[in-house]
């Protein structure tokens, strides 16, 4: 069989992510609600699926939330830079208002998502799609008829969902990216399919609390 199922993972939340603070490829770790969504997640996994491998970002956020799968599954754990977040440069670091407030002019190229454009000192659109896109055909072929799980970040995600549904990268977003969704794919030689898209019912299950099981 061609083809690999494959369970996308966004990492849990940051506290730079509840203060709207880029972070792109700075490493920041889990706040406490991301270990807690983490855990639900891994013990999800371990319950429900047979996992033959599980691909990480090498940043912090993402490696934290990959390792709690990896040792509920008991499936090994290998990161890869092709998949870290977009590379935003001079916005690191800032909020949304106060990159608005401080680079207006490249605050508007953003919002238009112009595909060519990059941040001062970051990454184009064009130039992520690039990169993920044959990281996760590199991975991918090397586990056809098996089942993997790829955490990554926001960003990553988005571009997941626009390489299996055709959507353009100028295309306004109306899919969900939340921390630890399930997102599911299924790749072929031919290209990739989306299975199923942000599945948190993980996290509403109180019977995989650790003080329940």
């Amino acid at each position: 069989m061609d083809a690999t199922r494959i369970i996308a993972i966004r990492h849990g939340e940051t506290a730079w992510n509840v203060d709207t603070r880029i972070q792109g490829q700075l490493d920041v770790p889990l706040n406490n609600t991301g270990r807690w969504q983490a855990e639900r997640l891994a013990r999800a996994l371990a319950a429900r699926e047979a996992i033959n491998v599980v691909y990480t970002s090498d940043l912090l956020r993402a490696w934290e939330t990959a390792r709690a799968v990896a040792e509920s599954t008991g499936a090994p754990l290998i990161a890869d830079e092709g998949l870290r977040e977009r590379g935003f440069g001079a916005f690191q670091g800032k909020t949304f208002t106060e990159i608005e407030a401080t680079m207006p002019d490249e605050a508007q190229r953003w919002r238009k998502r112009d595909p060519f454009w990059a941040p001062p000192g970051g990454e184009s659109l064009t130039a992520m799609r690039r990169r993920v896109v044959e990281t996760l055909h590199t991975l991918a072929s090397r586990h056809r008829g098996e089942q993997i799980v790829m955490v990554a970040h926001g960003g990553v995600m988005d571009l997941l969902y626009r390489a299996a549904t055709g959507q353009e990268l100028q295309a306004p977003r109306t899919w969900q990216l939340g921390n630890t969704a399930i997102n599911r794919l299924l790749w072929t030689p031919e290209g990739l399919t989306l299975v199923g898209w942000s599945d948190t019912s993980h996290l509403e299950d109180e019977s995989l609390d650790e003080s329940t099981t």
